[in-house]
């Protein structure tokens, strides 16, 4: 099992070097996820409070300088269990405006199963542990920090 490529770069994101980085002749299942920037954001509790969510006009990543080690344990971890034959996750930071791609993470297994799994494990670890904030800037001209600590 292989991590192929764990990055954090400035430069706008390639879905297709995550393809081609886990693409194998041993996998049966190829599972990309894509996180965009969105034009909106809400309170968590919106559904509740019948809060309006909020116009984003861009955003702002900043990371950890040790984020990209963070981000390759993890990875390697996930690719040691067996279940993947091949691994990758790239996020970007700096600005990045609507519809930018801010994250792209690919997994490869044998089976499709495996490969879905092991993404959404391997996205919803990386959102919840690797030291990356988002700097959210609406249209009203407020802004929020999301991700701090």
């Amino acid at each position: 099992m292989t991590v192929t490529l764990v990055e954090i770069r400035e430069t706008p994101l390639s879905v297709d070097e995550v393809l081609a980085s886990v693409s194998s002749p041993r996998a049966g299942g190829v599972c990309l996820f894509v996180g965009t920037v969105r034009d909106h954001d809400g309170p968590a509790a919106a559904d509740v409070d019948g809060a309006a969510d909020k116009t984003v006009a861009a955003l702002d990543y900043s990371a950890h300088p040790q984020a990209a080690e963070t981000a390759r344990v993890l990875a390697d971890r996930l690719a040691g269990d067996g279940r993947a034959v091949r691994i990758a996750v790239v996020h970007r930071v700096g600005h990045l405006e609507v519809g930018d791609v801010a994250v792209v993470v690919g997994v490869s297994a044998e089976h499709r199963g495996e490969a879905f799994e092991v993404c959404r494990e391997l996205i919803d670890e990386f959102k919840a542990t690797i030291p990356i904030w988002k700097h959210q800037r609406f249209a009203d001209g407020a802004d929020e920090w999301v991700g701090l600590p």
